[in-house]
């Protein structure tokens, strides 16, 4: 029987043939933003941890280290290992505390990424696990702007945590869900989050530095509660703290970090957050 010239799928069709292009649809890319402070001890099993976690998951990814004027070999791990997985290194000549370092490690990953990409944020000391990236990135790409994960979601479990570092993350929490109740969000100051990248990116187009403009721990919730007023969605996904593992002394100042808390909850109050 002839080919039906009406028919588009005819062999004799004169219509053009189209190939399809391979590089149409691409994975989003995890860009891990880690602020380092003196953490030479720490970051080269993370580092190792980290690269194990994305041979596993098969996600595209870069490391963004911004060295916080370290007195130790930290940067000079962190040049080293950029020799066997995508690694970029910021350098701050001094120590200028850890709001300025996320700000500067958000900056460069939002640089680096395109609309689709996520940014990690999580501690250098090796006490967050990279294991859980891949199961954030899902949360990002099932409706979330921002995924925690919370050290207050069922199955977490904090392991060799100080005391009175459990009492501040418990009573930051009632604070927090008394005075600024945020769906989705029982860990208001975990560093360990999945940011989408165009949330990020229009934190800064909105806020500026100040979009990170807390010098301490205080910057982590700053950066939640300007968010919320963005109108981002939030998730949570349990936690397994590993404090037992971590590299070196914690550089957290319990009262200063309370009292900067509740100096930013103030600020936030009255500007109606």
């Amino acid at each position: 029987m002839p080919d039906n010239p009406t028919n588009p799928l005819s062999a004799s069709s004169s219509a053009p043939a189209t190939t399809p292009n391979p590089l149409r649809f691409r994975p989003a890319k995890v860009i891990l933003a880690l602020p380092a402070y003196n953490e030479q001890e720490a970051l080269p099993e993370l580092l190792e941890r980290v690269g194990e976690a994305f041979a596993d998951s098969g996600l595209p990814y870069e490391v963004v280290i911004v060295d916080d004027g370290s007195k130790d070999d930290t940067a000079k791990i962190a040049l080293q290992m950029s020799l066997q997985m995508p690694v970029h290194l910021v350098k701050h000549e001094v120590n200028q505390g850890l709001g300025v370092t996320i700000r500067d490690g958000l900056r460069e990953a939002v640089d680096r990424a395109g609309e689709r990409d996520i940014i990690i944020t999580m501690d250098a000391d090796n006490t967050h696990p990279p294991g859980l990236i891949n199961r954030m990135v899902q949360s990002v790409h099932e409706g979330c702007d921002c995924v925690i994960a919370s050290r207050f979601q069922n199955g977490a479990r904090v392991v060799g945590v100080p005391i009175e570092r459990h009492f501040l993350s418990i009573g930051a929490r009632l604070l927090f869900t008394v005075l600024f109740p945020t769906r989705g969000v029982r860990d208001f100051t975990s560093g360990y989050r999945a940011y989408r990248a165009s949330a990020i990116r229009a934190g800064f187009a909105r806020y500026g530095d100040d979009f990170v403009g807390e010098t301490g721990f205080s910057c982590m919730a700053d950066v939640l509660l300007k968010l919320r007023k963005m109108g981002c969605v939030f998730g949570e996904v349990p936690l397994r703290l590993r404090y037992d593992q971590k590299g070196g002394a914690s550089k957290m100042q319990v009262f200063r970090t309370i009292w900067l808390t509740l100096k930013m909850l103030g600020r936030h109050r009255v500007k109606g957050s």
